[in-house]
């Protein structure tokens, strides 16, 4: 197992992750699907955006509260 610190999901960005977000593609996972990205504080309202607009966003969680969902869920791994 990696000993590697979880790093934000923005393009370029190799900054610790702060934030978990939590998001689905209705067109394409089943409601109770969790995909994630990690964000950093830089970042965390631009990726919440993104999602946002698009209706895809769920939930913002702190890193350190994440618990991942049992069955189908993502986790802070998928980006």
């Amino acid at each position: 197992m990696s000993e590697e610190k979880p790093i934000c999901s923005a393009k370029g960005c190799r900054a610790d992750a702060v934030w978990v977000l939590a998001w689905n593609n209705p067109k394409l996972h089943t409601p109770e699907r969790r995909k994630t990205w990690l964000a950093c504080e830089e970042h965390r309202e631009h990726l919440s955006q993104f999602l946002g607009v698009r209706g895809f966003l769920k939930d913002v969680v702190e890193l350190s509260a994440w618990e991942e969902p049992a069955e189908g869920g993502g986790s802070a791994a998928d980006r």
